[in-house]
């Protein structure tokens, strides 16, 4: 494929890094582009060699740019498109990483009156416990899924250029509609984070127990790993993917209503049958 002569990145932390530097590293690009608030993490980037340039001005960002990855919370998309928006010629190519696609594009939408036709909403599904541009690393889409949502009015053209720039990346790119995304991300994702929070927040300092968590041992850990995620990101992703979350919220709460019924009413067998099931299950499809 070509290279690019400049690529803007606004939000330049762990993800839009990963991405820019591995472009980089590639030689597929001439000028990446950082944007952002934060001058000092701005600077590191230059000094990481994750960027070549940046601005704390949009204008001079996005101007002329081939292509712009957002890589900025769900919570502020909308804003950031219509910050650029003024600045963008005909033909530049947007994609984002937000992990909420139909909220996306309703953004997209609002500022733009349609979902622009060189606008290609993608997800991909990979990450680190550590966030920030110092954790940038340029293999961290390796053997990863990314997931692009193009509707019918997306440029084919834009849609292969995004799916060819994370195949260099050796991501493995799927496309899907936003709504089976976002439906498919609610239960695997979304869900298990909510109920990490939740447990965490049921268990502090509860009247009952005082300070329990010098007990607690590995398998609330692993539980709640998660539990420690960004709370302004999981904010963001539970009230733009609020009607996915909530559909799955619901089926797990009669769920545990039927597994509190088998509990408490010593249904040794059927709990064996529940247990084993879902053990055979993960250990055929995510293995030990």
């Amino acid at each position: 494929m070509k290279s690019l002569n400049k690529i803007t990145i606004i939000g330049v932390g762990l993800i839009g890094g990963s991405f820019a530097k591995g472009l980089k590293d590639a030689g597929l690009v001439k000028t990446v582009m950082g944007f952002g608030q934060d001058e000092s993490s701005l600077r590191k980037a230059i000094e990481l060699g994750v960027i070549d340039e940046f601005s704390t001005d949009m204008q001079t960002a996005v101007v002329d740019s081939d292509l712009i990855l957002l890589a900025v919370p769900l919570g502020v998309m909308e804003a950031v498109l219509e910050e650029m928006k003024p600045y963008l010629r005909q033909g530049t190519i947007i994609t984002d990483a937000g992990s909420a696609k139909s909220s996306v594009i309703t953004s997209a939408i609002k500022v733009f009156g349609q979902l622009p036709e060189f606008f290609v909403p993608g997800h991909p599904i990979a990450g680190k416990e550590k966030s920030g541009v110092t954790a940038a690393d340029p293999a961290l889409y390796l053997k990863h899924r990314v997931i692009l949502t193009p509707t019918e009015h997306t440029n084919a053209d834009a849609v292969q250029l995004v799916t060819e720039l994370w195949q260099v990346l050796g991501a493995n790119v799927e496309v899907m509609s936003a709504e089976q995304h976002d439906d498919i991300f609610a239960a695997t994702s979304h869900l298990p984070h909510l109920l990490a929070f939740s447990l965490v927040d049921l268990l502090n300092e509860h009247p009952e127990l005082g300070n329990v968590f010098p007990y607690t041992a590995g398998g609330f850990r692993d539980f709640t790993r998660i539990a420690s995620s960004d709370a302004t990101m999981w904010r963001d992703i539970a009230l733009t993917n609020s009607t996915a979350i909530v559909k799955w919220l619901k089926n797990y709460q009669a769920s545990i209503a039927a597994l509190t019924e088998l509990v408490e009413t010593q249904q040794g067998e059927q709990l064996f049958k529940l247990f084993e099931d879902a053990k055979s299950t993960r250990d055929r499809h995510i293995g030990h």
